[in-house]
């Protein structure tokens, strides 16, 4: 058993900064055992969300020495810990305190994504026939436990505050699940293009690289979806067949 030093932001809204902890720590533990533990011994009111220690409930996002990271998925031993640990909230939504962000406008956003609208059954017995590749391509997606890690790291949300003009890379691979869908029917690119901001995305790869479920969020959702997009809207010969097909009044 050692000691080493964790540097934790300690604040609200109006104002903060880190504060030092030193704590015992041993073979085997995750920063959120740490938290914890500081939080027994030392500092009582430390607000940190969590839930199922298993890397599966998406709620103990931090960043921890600058990298947005699962607290319960980050071991000690792979960190530096001959210097102060670093943890702090997620920046890229409003602060609560200490540890905890208010994560709301996530779920306003899925809110506004258009629904899954299924083709009518085409089986004689009433289900659907799809191919297995097709279901194999949009399983990839469900496996999101919704951590917002790809939300935080993304500049676009993290630095420009685009909040209002860009849905980000979680509810870009929410839309792809749906478009991919061998049985949906929505139409979903115009507001792609316009109300999600798929254009911000400029696919440096960094949701791709925090995600902790490995989920390749750049290649296989977003950069499908702009393609989508491209050959809708900005498709040359596509221009001119719609400028020149009769209008239907």
């Amino acid at each position: 058993m050692k000691q080493a030093t964790f540097s934790i932001w300690r604040g609200d809204a109006a104002g903060g900064k880190f504060q030092d902890y030193e704590t015992d720590v041993e073979e085997g533990m995750v920063v959120l055992d740490a938290v914890h533990q500081i939080q027994a011994t030392q500092a009582n009111d430390l607000a940190c969300r969590w839930n199922c220690k298993a890397g599966k409930c998406g709620s103990c996002s931090a960043e921890i020495n600058g990298i947005p990271r699962l607290m319960c998925m980050t071991r000690l031993n792979a960190l530096p810990l001959e210097k102060p640990v670093t943890i702090e909230p997620m920046k890229a939504f409003p602060l609560v305190r200490d540890l905890v962000t208010d994560v709301s406008w996530n779920f306003a956003v899925k809110k506004r994504i258009k629904k899954f609208k299924p083709r009518p059954p085409d089986a004689p017995d009433g289900s659907w026939r799809m191919a297995q590749d097709d279901i194999d391509r949009v399983q990839e997606f469900r496996k999101c436990i919704e951590c917002f890690l790809c939300q935080d790291v993304c500049h676009v949300l993290r630095d420009h505050h685009k909040h209002e003009e860009f849905i980000g890379p979680r509810f870009l691979v929410y839309v792809a699940a749906l478009e991919m869908h061998p049985l949906d029917t929505e139409d979903r690119l115009a507001e792609l293009k316009e109300a999600h901001g798929v254009g911000f995305c400029n696919i440096t790869k960094c949701c791709t690289t925090v995600c902790p479920e490995n989920i390749t969020i750049t290649d296989n959702a977003i950069i499908p979806l702009k393609e989508r997009v491209v050959d809708e809207f900005y498709d040359p010969l596509k221009s001119l067949w719609k400028f020149l097909r009769p209008k239907k009044y």
